[in-house]
């Protein structure tokens, strides 16, 4: 369809579009849009008398409207949402209309993500895909249809101009397609859920950090159908339980310096670990272990079945969702998940601060807080805890969803796989920067969880309870366990991963 525009070769980067299109045309200089996917003065005219054939009311950018009348014109039609989202990828200055700049770099950015797609379908790498392959990329896009109905569409592919005659590409009845031809057919069409990309750059089920407040992960069409989603959440719990397992004695030293650190009981790592040993032995260190493994796999249940319910909500008719609707659903599931389990994780605090002899085990906690608190102490700190879920879950998106489409800009060529190292460095930033927006929140929480366990402790609110650690403490009181925190994010991260990928391994997980 635009193979008019785009250039079949690699070359070096076209002049500057005013002085090869025209001298009343408003196009920036020494535009190099793609790296040689267009180029020489012929593409680069062709390509700025496309966007002029776009540009309908001639004020130098293309707007919704103008998308929809000119490629209605040049035979292509699209949805108002699918032009909107054209716009809306492209749209840098936030102006509502694309300029010729913000137009190439759309062009550019959209024919790498098609790349991505068709290098995976390409088993014999002889640049040609066969039918089998179209219809699976198609419903790995989200779109499920017919044998009959993917032959209609693909061999009906315009060749040469857009205002060219149609020709039918499959001459011999093969049913093949090279990349030319898949480019074309896509480019002015928003494909959001690249499967390759959701394939490997999952985060959530993969990396534990003791924290289960992130976004939920995206899965492709191919792994909902072939029932592969439930073994990588499954392969993600049991990642998630080694990990807390390994890292227990720094989480339960946090939980100490969150309730018990102040300026007059300055605790540090060395001396805060030698008290639990000297007061409990050596498997004091794991107090509280046993429920926070066992609530990893109630709360990831819940999570993800409120997330798929959500997402069916907020969500367009996209496969997966847009980054602010991953957001609204992640949180909204998130809350859910928490509410659900909320009673484990005040048992999981009295547990960690629990003395010798206090408790014979979860079951025995759990009697003696209802016989002596009654059902709300099951749910103290429960609104720092749901307000700290928005700040954790978007920061944590955001951070993860930036380097991970610098990632691909920069470096994706040939795979998405962006590799271990990179994943592991993304996942423990995105992570780190999370729990850093939410910890105050967080030590809030934890301290009112506590309240009952401290004897002669008075019963605060949480306005309270930050203006008290305000005044007393300053604004580092709020930070108080952050440095064993932060220790066990890199063991958290990359134990979590090590796991996660031999369990896949084990339940048969397949990776392209």
């Amino acid at each position: 369809m635009v193979s008019s525009v785009l250039c079949r070769c690699v070359a070096s980067p076209p002049p500057d579009a005013a002085a090869t299109a025209s001298s009343s045309a408003s196009s920036p200089a020494s535009v190099d849009p793609c790296g040689g996917a267009v180029c020489g003065p012929d593409h680069q005219l062709r390509l700025w008398s496309l966007f002029q054939t776009l540009d309908v009311n001639r004020d130098g950018g293309l707007c919704v409207n103008d998308l929809a009348v000119g490629l209605r014109r040049l035979g292509l039609h699209r949805t108002e949402g699918e032009l909107q989202k054209i716009v809306q990828a492209g749209d840098k200055d936030l102006d509502g209309q694309l300029d010729f700049e913000e137009f190439v770099h759309y062009l550019q950015d959209h024919e790498k993500k098609l790349r991505l797609v068709f290098k995976s379908l390409d088993k014999k790498n002889d640049g040609r895909i066969d039918a089998q392959e179209i219809m699976q990329s198609l419903r790995d896009l989200g779109v499920k249809i017919s044998e009959q109905q993917a032959e209609k569409i693909l061999k009906r592919i315009r060749t040469g101009h857009f205002w060219g005659p149609v020709t039918y590409m499959d001459k011999n009845g093969t049913m093949t397609i090279d990349w030319n031809e898949w480019r074309d057919y896509h480019l002015l069409h928003p494909v959001e859920n690249i499967p390759e990309i959701i394939l490997y750059w999952k985060h959530s089920t993969i990396f534990d950090v003791g924290e289960n407040l992130t976004v939920p992960d995206e899965f492709t069409v191919e792994e909902r159908q072939t029932g592969m989603w439930w073994r990588h959440l499954v392969a993600g719990g049991g990642a998630g339980a080694v990990s807390r397992t390994c890292t227990a004695p720094l989480d339960r030293l946090k939980v100490l310096m969150q309730v018990h650190a102040s300026r007059s009981n300055n605790m540090c790592i060395v001396g805060g670990f030698t008290q639990m040993i000297r007061e409990g032995g050596a498997r004091s260190l794991w107090r509280g272990n046993g429920i926070n493994v066992l609530k990893i796999a109630p709360e990831s249940a819940i999570k993800f079945m409120a997330y798929e319910q959500i997402k069916r909500l907020v969500g367009t008719d996209q496969e997966t969702l847009r980054i602010h609707e991953r957001l609204v659903a992640g949180s909204l599931a998130g809350a859910i998940a928490q509410s659900s389990i909320y009673p484990m994780e005040v048992l999981k605090t009295r547990m960690a601060l629990r003395k010798t002899g206090q408790y014979s085990g979860m079951l025995d906690c759990a009697r003696k807080i209802l016989a002596r608190e009654g059902v709300a102490a099951f749910y103290k700190g429960y609104v720092p805890n749901m307000l700290g879920i928005i700040p954790y879950a978007g920061i944590d998106l955001a951070v993860y969803e930036t380097l991970k489409n610098a990632w691909l800009q920069r470096y994706a060529v040939n795979s998405a796989d962006p590799g271990v190292f990179v994943l592991l460095a993304c996942g423990t930033m995105s992570s780190t920067c999370g729990q850093l927006a939410s910890y105050p929140l967080a030590l809030v929480r934890t301290r009112m969880q506590a309240q009952a366990s401290v004897e002669g402790a008075p019963e605060v609110s949480m306005s309270s309870l930050f203006k008290q650690i305000l005044r007393t403490e300053g604004a580092f009181g709020l930070y108080r366990g952050l440095a064993p925190n932060f220790m066990k994010v890199i063991p958290a991260v990359s134990i979590s991963y090590v796991v996660y990928e031999n369990l896949k391994i084990t339940l048969g997980v397949q990776s392209r």
